[in-house]
């Protein structure tokens, strides 16, 4: 059954998956996106699917940049990348016990009511477990796109995982190979795996 949902939309975490990570960065002079994250959002965007950015930011409850910061942040990603449809942040820290901060579901959950879809009707790329718990978790599809940060044991748990954000997208859009619906998963970045550990 789960074959017959429709995506219609997909949506994207920040830092290290559609700009690169700069820790705690207020400056909007520093954002900077990553290798093909226009063209995969252009190909979403073309396929007529909403996106979407869920990304959490502690650096504000550390004291480590405003509200007002991580807004214009959040503004120049959006004249780089945009128009996004949604916008979730948790502005929150680890130990504040939010139900937003992912790997908890809140904020991708919120973004799918904001845009008035099932979680089934959604998907979600990230970099980190986090972001793979929180998919798995809000009940949506998922894609790991590997950084320099991902964790070896985090790729393995990994359902889909993509080479670059336009290997993403393609995965999204066609089915094919990745995690299939009815949750089998795909191994074809076991190559990539024997090839290259992720740093611990």
């Amino acid at each position: 059954m789960g074959g017959t949902v429709t995506l219609k939309a997909v949506l994207f975490d920040r830092d290290g998956t559609l700009v690169v990570d700069v820790p705690y960065n207020g400056d909007p002079q520093l954002v900077r996106p990553m290798d093909g994250a226009r063209e995969a959002l252009q190909k979403v965007r073309q396929a007529g699917l909403a996106t979407g950015v869920v990304t959490n930011q502690s650096g504000v409850a550390r004291g480590l940049l405003t509200v007002e910061q991580m807004h214009s942040v959040n503004h120049r990603v959006d004249q780089l990348l945009g128009p996004f449809d949604v916008w979730e942040f948790c502005p929150h820290g680890p130990e504040d016990g939010c139900a937003c901060r992912k790997p908890r579901p809140g904020m991708i959950l919120e973004a799918c009511h904001t845009l008035g879809i099932s979680p089934e009707e959604a998907a979600f790329v990230g970099d980190i477990g986090a972001d793979m718990e929180a998919a798995a978790a809000a009940g949506v599809k998922a894609v790991l796109v590997p950084t320099e940060v991902t964790r070896r044991e985090e790729i393995e748990a990994a359902g889909r995982v993509a080479e670059d954000l336009g290997h993403a997208v393609e995965l999204l859009l066609t089915e094919a190979p990745g995690r299939t619906m009815d949750g089998t998963p795909d191994r074809t970045m076991d190559r990539t795996l024997d090839e290259q550990d992720a740093p611990v």
